[in-house]
């Protein structure tokens, strides 16, 4: 059975989110700053989990986009978690709880942190809506 275009468009936005993030990051980073970046990365314990951790959890977005055009329902909820994983993460950062700064937004206050925050996610969010509001897609992952 093939996938309602609205499952198609958010699981190549998944995709393709993804990898402009990545090709952004090292436009910006450069390769020293890539280097400095994995150098930093590994220093510690807590900082080399922190890393393994988000190149895990890219693997595992790339592979939820991939079960989600199949019709597979764990892969949308699997998303959702590693959304929510993150979006908890980034908020606990930004506010001092969590380790290490590199991975927190800045603000002058919560409610300029969470508008930014709301802001960077806003394309995670229409995708999640993508695959559990409209009726087709809810309607692909019950046939399946």
């Amino acid at each position: 059975m093939n996938a309602p275009t609205l499952v198609q468009v958010a699981a190549i936005a998944i995709i393709t989110t993804r990898c402009v993030d990545l090709l952004l990051l090292f436009n910006l980073l450069g390769l020293r700053g890539t280097m400095d970046f994995i150098h930093r990365s590994v220093q510690t314990w807590s900082l080399t989990l922190i890393f393994l951790g988000s190149l895990l959890m890219l693997c595992v977005e790339f592979r939820c986009a991939f079960v989600i055009l199949k019709g597979r329902s764990w892969g949308r909820w699997v998303y959702l978690l590693t959304q929510i994983v993150a979006v908890s993460y980034l908020w606990a950062a930004s506010l001092g709880w969590g380790y290490p700064e590199l991975f927190s937004i800045a603000g002058e206050s919560k409610r300029e942190i969470f508008r930014s925050l709301v802001m960077q996610k806003l394309p995670d969010l229409l995708v999640l809506f993508l695959l559990f509001v409209p009726s087709p897609s809810r309607r692909f992952f019950q046939l399946q």
